[in-house]
């Protein structure tokens, strides 16, 4: 089917299809979730060796994949895939071993150069990122998944980390807590900086004194949260809440408590961010795990609309979205004995 016929079909100009299968920002919601649909039903594609011959474009999105994170990595991906599916644009993904900021620069620098995408994410930014700055010295259409402090000029979406953690900070002081412990994200990352942030705000707000024997950074996963609430829990004045930095970290957690003999939301609170896993969740855990929510697959569906209309012209600096983080609180929480 050529565009001509599918646009006669849906009533609508042969741009106008063409832009809303593009990702066009003045295309509207409506129109561009209609035309996707009946492309699908219809069985519409677009000669993509045509439009790239035509557009310059290569029709990809380029993300980087490290050594650690792989499974938040899989569920942003997953999302990104739910809204790519329509528009004849790929994921290329691109595995990353770099040990230091220059090669991690220089494998940026690498990929867009091949022009083997139209954009880049870049994920767990600093707040003096240097990949942000070459990819503007490059002319390269990029969002970050996550915020810098940089002043060079970047579109971004980001959760509110800080006010999260003093959210749930909040909630176990409240119940009466004074001895806290956080398991933090890497160190030196934005999402990790604005969490200790919120955790020490929450603590001074109270009048109470944040321990930094009790906060420690490391990667998400299971290994981590074991080894480091154990550590925690053995000490001489251990303490009676531990927030966990992920879903993930909490599994870890809930093992070191069950090892010591002790029970999670009696002897210790646990409260955990919830990354929202289809196979991991929060409220079939035992006991059912107390949350800050936020679904690293939405973030993929939307990094990835936003991507496409940086592509389609969009100016960077309008792209600058916080989303708010939902706490549920379970049975994991409880004032301390």
């Amino acid at each position: 089917m050529k565009l001509r016929e599918f646009a006669k079909q849906l009533g609508l100009s042969p741009t106008t299809v063409s832009r809303a299968l593009s990702g066009y920002p003045e295309v509207s919601e409506t129109t561009r979730a209609r035309v996707a649909s009946e492309a699908m039903r219809l069985g519409y594609r677009p000669d993509i060796n045509a439009v790239r011959l035509k557009t310059g474009r290569a029709g990809a999105i380029g993300v980087m994949m490290g050594r650690s994170g792989e499974i938040h990595f899989a569920e942003f991906v997953s999302g990104m895939a739910q809204r790519l599916e329509t528009t004849d644009t790929d994921i290329l993904i691109t595995p990353i071993t770099a040990h230091n900021d220059d090669d991690e620069i220089q494998a940026y620098r690498r990929l867009v150069e091949s022009r083997r995408v139209d954009a880049v994410i870049i994920h767990s930014p600093r707040p003096r990122d240097p990949r942000i700055e070459m990819l503007n010295s490059l002319g390269v259409p990029f969002l970050v998944h996550g915020r810098s402090e940089t002043e060079h000029v970047h579109a971004w979406l980001d959760i509110d980390n800080e006010n999260a953690v003093r959210r749930v900070t909040e909630h176990l002081l409240d119940l009466g807590h004074r001895r806290i412990a956080m398991i933090n994200g890497l160190r030196g990352k934005t999402y990790s900086i604005h969490r200790e942030q919120g955790f020490r705000i929450a603590h001074q707000e109270r009048g109470v004194t944040a321990d930094p024997s009790l906060m420690v950074c490391d990667k998400f996963s299971d290994e981590s949260g074991f080894r480091h609430a154990r550590s925690f829990l053995e000490s001489a004045n251990a303490p009676t809440a531990i927030i966990a930095g992920s879903t993930m970290t909490a599994l870890g957690v809930y093992r070191a408590v069950r090892s010591l003999g002790m029970t999670v939301g009696q002897d210790v609170s646990v409260i955990a961010h919830d990354d929202v896993f289809p196979y991991l969740t929060a409220e079939n855990m035992v006991p059912s795990l107390s949350t800050t929510r936020s679904s690293m697959r939405a973030a993929g569906t939307r990094c990835a609309e936003l991507t496409l209309q940086l592509i389609a012209g969009r100016p960077a600096e309008e792209i600058h979205e916080l989303w708010p983080v939902e706490l549920i609180l379970r049975e994991s929480t409880a004032p301390p004995r």
